[in-house]
């Protein structure tokens, strides 16, 4: 396992699901998490069960608690060195039986949208907006965001949540694009399939569906927060095929040298 003494982790949407699973991985290893969600008060709770963590509560959607939370953290702790963008919410919240009954775009409350979309991709880029400065004047970070599938992001019947992650994804490669020639690394990250997150509670799912544990995370993220990730950049790393991707990654440098 990477030691990862001394790395300060900022995990947004770090409460369940993907986020915990990465937050735990990572603490498993000597970082320092924090582990934020919407409620201060479960951020915490769930923070006093992996070791070395702190709770904050932080909206992501608002520009000004993100500002004020950041600034906090950076005061408390020195500085981040690595920000996983993972706080999302998913179809569950606009149309519960999205498996079985997939709804039509111009079904979807526009309210709906917008909150989807506000959660999955704006921000992402307002947490990002407000670290990466502290980064740069640093002169080092890390920046992993999440995202999931392709064929999720253009599937029947997954308006807002498919555009938004599409979005996200997209706003990572400019986000790389915009600081290859700084030392801040943006890569993304993905589980690979189906997940077992709170985004599936109460969602009838085929008989034949695979579904992986969220902990499919743990081995990649430690390792884009390790001295060996240091130079890897604009990557769209599958948790699921990552051993893999290592395998590549680690022959192709040795090839290089």
């Amino acid at each position: 396992m990477e030691q990862l003494d001394g790395v300060r982790a900022l995990i947004t949407g770090s409460t369940s699901g993907l986020g915990l699973a990465m937050a735990r991985g990572l603490a498993d290893g000597g970082a320092r998490v924090v582990i934020t969600g919407r409620s201060t008060e479960r951020a915490r709770e769930i923070a006093a069960d992996v070791p070395g963590a702190i709770g904050v509560g932080l909206d992501t959607r608002n520009e000004a608690q993100v500002e004020e939370v950041v600034a906090a953290l950076c005061r408390d702790l020195g500085g981040i060195d690595l920000l996983v963008n993972n706080a999302g919410i998913g179809m569950r919240t606009v149309n519960p039986a999205f498996v079985t009954h997939p709804q039509g775009f111009w079904e979807v409350p526009a309210e709906a949208f917008r909150d989807v979309v506000d959660t999955n991709l704006s921000g992402y880029f307002l947490v990002a907006r407000t670290v990466v400065p502290r980064m740069l004047e640093a002169g080092s970070g890390r920046v992993v965001n999440v995202s999931m599938n392709h064929s999720t992001m253009n599937r029947r019947g997954f308006v807002p949540y498919g555009p938004s992650r599409a979005g996200a994804e997209a706003l990572s490669r400019i986000m790389a694009a915009d600081l290859g020639d700084t030392p801040i690394r943006v890569n993304i990250l993905l589980p690979g399939g189906i997940t077992a997150t709170g985004m599936l509670d109460d969602v009838e799912l085929p008989e034949s569906a695979h579904v992986l544990p969220a902990e499919i995370m743990q081995e990649p993220i430690r390792w884009l927060a390790s001295p060996e990730a240091a130079d890897v950049h604009d990557e769209r790393i599958v948790a699921v095929g990552f051993p893999a991707w290592l395998e590549e990654h680690r022959a192709s440098r040795g090839s290089a040298l």
